[in-house]
């Protein structure tokens, strides 16, 4: 009983030392912060601002004002030309009404496909302007399997501006065990909704700086360049015998 102890132990001794390096290797970060965008180049970044089905008619409108979180930003930043995201919304009912914030980034087939987020994401965050209607934000990232996950940014029940942050779950995957290891996410679009018993008239919010907390670290080995698809699709490869 006592050598049966003893080589099942050995054994697991030799399975956590064989499997040390790979853990270790998962384990090391390069966590830094990049901003996703900062609305203040509004004719190269583009939003599309939708409202769902009881949108009052000629709503939502979206506008890129020259505003800016104080705490951010300060209060008066000289030869800045800082601006926001700005969205009003009017609704003809009460109810569970949405508006959408969505990058206007598109494939060639014309599907909007979200901006890239790089390396493993962490936590997303962004300033909004509330003013204190009892509504609530979410945040929609797309994985590389298509599938889309909803993440709380939280309530919009206060005044002024305040910034909100949510971190990504575990399950969310970010890679796989085939190369390319990491499989970045994408951010879709952010939503706005209204709860059924808050008014729905002439709603104003306004967003800044959307930033992530992201993990670049990239394990080297030899050929990694190989791993780098942009690189192989750009190699000359020929088509099968009698293929076109």
């Amino acid at each position: 009983m006592r050598r049966a102890g003893l080589v099942f132990g050995f054994f697991i001794l030799m399975s956590v030392l064989l499997t040390l390096p790979v853990y270790a290797d998962e384990r090391t970060e390069n966590l830094v912060s990049r901003i996703l965008d900062d609305f203040d180049n509004p004719d190269q970044n583009k939003w599309v601002v939708r409202g769902s089905k009881f949108s009052h008619e000629g709503f939502p409108k979206s506008a890129f004002p020259k505003t800016w979180p104080a705490a951010l930003y300060g209060s008066n930043p000289e030869d800045k030309d800082y601006r926001a995201l700005g969205v009003n919304a009017q609704f003809d009912r009460k109810g569970y009404n949405y508006i959408e914030l969505i990058p206007d980034i598109k494939n060639d087939k014309g599907e909007f496909t979200g901006i890239p987020i790089p390396g493993r994401c962490k936590m997303i965050d962004l300033w909004a302007w509330g003013s204190n209607y009892d509504y609530y934000a979410e945040i929609h990232v797309t994985d590389y399997r298509g599938i889309t996950h909803v993440l709380p940014l939280g309530n919009l029940n206060y005044t002024g501006w305040r910034n909100l942050k949510v971190r990504i779950p575990n399950y969310i995957p970010q890679g796989r065990s085939y190369i390319p290891k990491i499989k970045q996410l994408s951010l879709s679009k952010i939503v706005v909704w209204t709860r059924p018993a808050e008014k729905v008239d002439n709603y104003f919010i306004f967003f800044d700086q959307i930033k992530v907390l992201t993990d670049i670290f990239i394990t080297r080995f030899d050929g990694d360049t190989l791993a780098e698809v942009e690189n192989v699709q750009s190699m000359e490869w020929s088509s099968p015998e009698g293929g076109k």
